[in-house]
């Protein structure tokens, strides 16, 4: 099996404060899972939230049409069902609705059985001013990277 697919929500980490990680299993048709295979998905904008019975659906997923499939081809927007036990489904409604947490996708990636699984965070919205320093760790960090690499030359 190809084991090299990971599709990452790059944006995740800089816009949230991520608390909690999960690994849950995607239901897919025919069709999206080949898509997927070929790398044609994106979860920039995606975000996760729960229905009226309790299941854990991604929303806004972006999976690419398949191109040699006829018209029993996928939506390449439709909301998608998460597979998690019972227990972390529970925890995480929890956490969504007390404390107004949010779950967001965070990457997307084939396991050694060639399913597709995804790495979803519990995770809470960062200000502004937590945004700006992230970005002046991130600057003072390559400023550091760049002296130590004159020193050692």
């Amino acid at each position: 099996m190809q084991n090299k697919i990971n599709i990452k929500n790059k944006k995740a980490s800089f816009q949230y404060e991520l608390l909690d990680t999960y690994i849950a299993g995607i239901v897919l048709g025919g069709t999206e899972i080949k898509s997927i295979r070929l790398g044609k998905a994106s979860i920039t904008e995606s975000f996760c939230e729960f229905n009226d019975d309790g299941e854990l659906f991604v929303i806004n997923m972006q999976i690419d049409e398949y191109s040699h499939a006829s018209h029993f081809n996928h939506q390449p927007k439709a909301a998608r069902k998460l597979l998690l036990q019972k227990k972390e489904l529970k925890k995480l409604h929890k956490e969504v609705t007390t404390s107004g947490l949010t779950i967001i996708p965070l990457a997307v990636f084939m396991n050694e059985r060639g399913l597709a699984k995804m790495k979803i965070a519990l995770a809470k919205g960062k200000k502004l001013f937590d945004k700006r320093e992230t970005i002046k760790n991130r600057e003072s960090k390559v400023r550091l990277d760049r002296i130590k690499k004159s020193f050692n030359k």
